[in-house]
């Protein structure tokens, strides 16, 4: 379908490409992965055509036809399903035609071949697809300027998926998706019939949706078989076997040049030595293959001894102006609680974080906050608060007056900033950077509680599993809403939904409601989990199992708890053992420590047996 030769390209003086090469296969379902920058988004316009390479070709299967999703998304009088429809521009061209054709045989040809692309479903197939995509039919038929801008590129989204190009390139497609919204995607890509090119950092998407990897590092393209487990898994193999094989040259390199230095001199082994000489050139070792650098995150602790409850609500109700779309939440946060809060876009979860961030009131209800509790709120709107022309150093600045530039620049490179974009604007920051510059902004004073409201949109695979470390060692609350379900199983041990004009807890895990939210789709019913198989016990019955399995759930978060801060206790005493200074103290302290660590590992070891049984414990508790 697509062979890219030799590909050259240079942007502002800075090499994307060096000499890349890339086959892939027609009917290929690929992932597109990289770190954030290294110009994935610019091989696609490159292959569009909308940029010319310096070097080398780009070519695909003849008369193959090519989808992406349009930059500007639809904002007119045209309905909805209108869009979707007119994105099949032979169905539209032939339609028109049909309308003011004269002749018998042409009007016969544009039948014959408006019931080969069966014209007569594509109502039915354009409002499949938008239904997966979460717009129910009066949706469907309003006008899209009604919508926002995250809805309007849904439409975006769907016009390219109905048109079924031949090559369907997709960057980063899940970014204004719901949780619900990226099952479906990841299902219809799985099934999709012709070739799918996708840039992607979402673990789950790549497992489910691709059966292979593209791979864009140091410059070049590498095509590896399998989902994205799989090329982990081979690539980290590669690695080690290219480095030892590298180890090995170097070795036998050394040996050989200890000869030659040794007898180089002496007539009688000059031309053993020369003929090493000759030897050493010949070898090559490989390059040597390590992971590009991934920028960790860093979030100040908690600044103040955080209240139980942290946050309290009862019969709350919240909306704008007028308008209530919350009702009747009563819920509450404590200290340590890691949250996920999952639903449908449109039913109240930007909604209920503004109301926590204290950005909107509460318009009934007692909404109790903690006195003193600080709490960071993380939105992609939020970005706006950058001052596009200053640069990382000057936002820094204004929350450091005091502070000398090497402490604030030493703040900066804690936020995962490098030096040279420290002092670069705002406005020309990638969106990964910005995000990291704004994280490390909200959360500059160390707050109690971190609100993210889809985190992970403009990070690579490496910066979220930077931000998962991260938040697992920041001591404060969070509660995370987000489509990246990796983040969510990594960080989360506590499942809200927003339905029905409310939040209520989930008492099921991930899994679960993935399955809910996938059989509902199946059987054509909407409203998420409350409505699917898993969930038919009665009131009643549901209560009584809560009842009987809260014991055994409370042991196992004592477990977890326990584990965490053991964990964080031989962390603590690592970090002091790599410290040369405490070598230089008495001995006792050194005897103290190694006691004190083999105490917490034997303790921890213990624990997370006693975890795993219990888990298990549980497992076979809820499947009986």
């Amino acid at each position: 379908m697509l062979t890219i030769s030799n590909l050259t390209y240079r942007i502002q003086g800075r090499e994307l490409f060096d000499d890349a090469s890339l086959v892939l296969p027609t009917g290929s379902k690929a992932g597109f992965v990289g770190k954030n920058g290294t110009g994935k988004t610019t091989l696609f316009h490159i292959i569009q055509g909308h940029i010319g390479a310096d070097a080398g070709t780009v070519e695909l299967v003849r008369k193959a036809r090519i989808g992406a999703v349009a930059q500007e998304a639809p904002a007119g009088e045209e309905t909805v399903l209108d869009v979707v429809l007119a994105a099949d521009k032979e169905r539209t061209a032939l339609m028109a035609e049909a309308e003011t054709a004269t002749d018998p045989d042409r009007i016969g040809e544009i039948y014959t071949r408006l019931a080969d692309i069966e014209a007569h479903t594509a109502e039915a197939r354009a409002s499949s697809i938008l239904k997966g995509l979460g717009f129910e039919q009066d949706r469907q038929n309003a006008p899209t300027r009604e919508l926002s801008g995250g809805w309007r590129m849904r439409v975006a989204l769907a016009a390219v998926l109905f048109s079924q190009p031949d090559l369907l390139l997709l960057d980063e497609p899940t970014n204004y998706l719901d949780l619900e919204g990226t099952l479906w995607l990841e299902k219809y890509l799985a099934t999709y019939p012709y070739t799918v090119f996708m840039i992607s950092h979402d673990r789950d998407l790549l497992n489910k949706a691709v059966t292979s990897i593209v791979h864009l590092e140091h410059k070049k393209l590498t095509f590896y078989k399998g989902n994205y487990d799989t090329f982990e898994t081979t690539r980290r193999m590669q690695m080690e076997l290219n480095n030892k094989s590298r180890e090995k040259t170097l070795d036998q390199i050394a040996h050989l040049q200890k000869f030659v230095d040794r007898f180089k001199a002496k007539a009688t082994k000059a031309k053993q030595a020369q003929a090493r000489v000759k030897m050493i050139e010949k070898l090559r070792p490989p390059e040597a293959m390590f992971d590009e650098y991934a920028a960790p995150f860093r979030f100040q602790q908690p600044n103040v001894d955080l209240p139980t409850p942290m946050v309290n609500l009862e019969k709350v109700s919240t909306g704008y102006g007028d308008k209530v779309i919350l009702r009747n939440v009563t819920m509450r946060i404590d200290p340590e609680d890691r949250i996920a809060l999952v639903g449908v876009n449109g039913n109240g979860k930007s909604t209920f974080a503004k109301l926590l961030a204290g950005d909107i009131p509460a318009m009934d209800g007692h909404l109790r906050v903690g006195k003193k509790l600080e709490i960071a709120h993380f939105a992609q709107h939020q970005m706006d608060k950058l001052k596009p022309e200053w640069t990382p150093l000057e936002h820094v600045a204004e929350l450091m007056p005091l502070d000398n530039e090497a402490k604030r620049r030493s703040r900066l490179a804690q936020m995962g900033l490098t030096t040279s974009r420290m002092d670069t604007k705002a406005k020309n920051l990638s969106g990964g950077e910005r995000a990291r510059l704004l994280m490390g902004l909200i959360t500059f004073s160390g707050p109690g509680m971190m609100i993210l409201d889809e985190p992970t949109n403009h990070l690579d695979i490496d910066s979220r599993d930077a931000l998962v470390h991260a938040l697992n060692e920041y001591e404060g609350a969070v509660l995370i809403i987000s489509h990246d379900r990796h983040l969510i199983e990594a960080t989360c041990d506590r499942l809200w939904i927003a339905e029905g004009g409310t939040i209520h807890e989930l008492d099921e895990d991930l899994d679960s409601y993935q399955r809910s939210i996938t059989s509902a789709k199946d059987t054509g019913k909407g409203g998420g989990a409350a409505k699917t198989g898993e969930r038919k016990l009665s009131k009643q019955e549901a209560a009584a199992r809560r009842a009987e399995l809260a014991p055994l759930k409370g042991r196992i978060k004592d477990a977890e708890t326990k584990i965490s801060r053991l964990q964080t206790e031989i962390e603590k005493i690592d970090a002091q053992l790599a410290d040369p200074k405490v070598y230089n103290s008495a001995p006792e302290r050194l005897i103290t420590l190694g006691k004190d660590k083999a105490r917490f590992s034997a303790d921890l070891e213990t624990t997370e047996e006693q975890w795993l049984a219990l888990s298990a414990e549980l497992e076979e508790a809820e499947r009986a």
